[in-house]
């Protein structure tokens, strides 16, 4: 995710009307996010992880509202993003973590849509998660965990995500001592249903892969996955590095519905081929758009 972010703002100057739907995508996904805490999971005692999760508990120990927490606890981070990302990544940060915390105080007189913490669990992490998906799509962030475990990672031999993981463990552990033990355990819920819907979002509805086949019937093989699923190819040349014979690579991207009926193609033209299969997270420009089959 980390990455989408330096990719979206790295050097590049927007068009106005590119930048006036950023913004407005991301006060959506902060309201959206705000709405999840606010109207399903503060109320119920349960916790998102990293900074979100450190705010809640602070603001139920305190009394203090939670946005206050979000704003203050957030900025350093802001900081951290601004040299790590540029200024457009930091002004966008601190648009939608202002935005957050205007929505979490004005939303938190507002009584809960539902008392049965299974369903505020469900809700609300879903919830939140769409909008988290829709501010980090967008070039934004609304919590400093990824920022930290960004800069942590350039010293330490693990990934950004085992970084959070490790972190978040503490936190959602923190709340069975502030709530109760149920509480937490209906905080980790919460925490995997907001990753998914966040990994939903940012990656698209559509699951693409890439498709790479290695055979002597290459040609074969093409025509095929043109004729019958509707997708270009493309041939690359490729030598093998034992016996040193000149290869003809084939090269598509499909969907996750058409695995299977490619898989099919393959094996009932080449049963020896080589197959490989990858997810993509995203697919610009191109042809990718599926061609009639008549």
């Amino acid at each position: 995710m980390t990455e989408l972010i330096k990719e979206n703002f790295q050097h590049r100057k927007l068009p106005l009307s590119r930048v006036i739907f950023r913004i407005i995508a991301i006060t959506i996904g902060a309201i959206l996010m705000a709405t999840g805490l606010e109207i399903f999971l503060v109320p119920n005692h349960v916790i998102d992880g990293g900074i979100t999760g450190i705010s809640i508990m602070l603001a139920h120990l305190t009394g203090w509202k939670l946005g206050l927490f979000l704003f203050i606890l957030n900025l350093p981070f802001v900081y951290l993003g601004y040299k790590q990302m540029g200024k457009t990544f930091a002004f966008s940060t601190i648009y939608g973590i202002i935005v957050l915390s205007i929505f979490t105080s004005f939303f938190h007189p507002i009584p809960p849509f539902t008392e049965d913490i299974l369903l505020a669990t469900l809700f609300g992490g879903m919830i939140l998660g769409i909008g988290v998906g829709l501010v980090i799509r967008n070039g934004g962030a609304l919590d400093g965990t990824e920022i930290l475990a960004l800069v942590i990672s350039k010293k330490i031999p693990f990934s950004v995500g085992q970084i959070i993981m490790f972190m978040n463990i503490f936190i959602l552990g923190a709340a069975g001592f502030v709530f109760t033990w149920d509480r937490a355990m209906y905080s980790l819920l919460a925490y995997v249903i907001a990753s998914k819907a966040i990994d939903t979002v940012v990656q698209g509805l559509e699951e693409t892969k890439s498709v790479w086949i290695i055979s002597d019937n290459a040609d074969e093989i093409g025509n095929a996955v043109n004729d019958r699923l509707g997708r270009g190819v493309t041939y690359l040349n490729g030598e093998g590095a034992y016996t040193g014979d000149d290869k003809k690579v084939i090269f598509s991207i499909i969907s996750r519905l058409e695995e299977s009926k490619l898989t099919t193609i393959v094996e009932d033209i080449d049963p020896t081929a080589f197959l490989a299969i990858a997810d993509i997270a995203e697919v610009r420009g191109g042809r990718f758009k599926k061609r009639d089959i008549h």
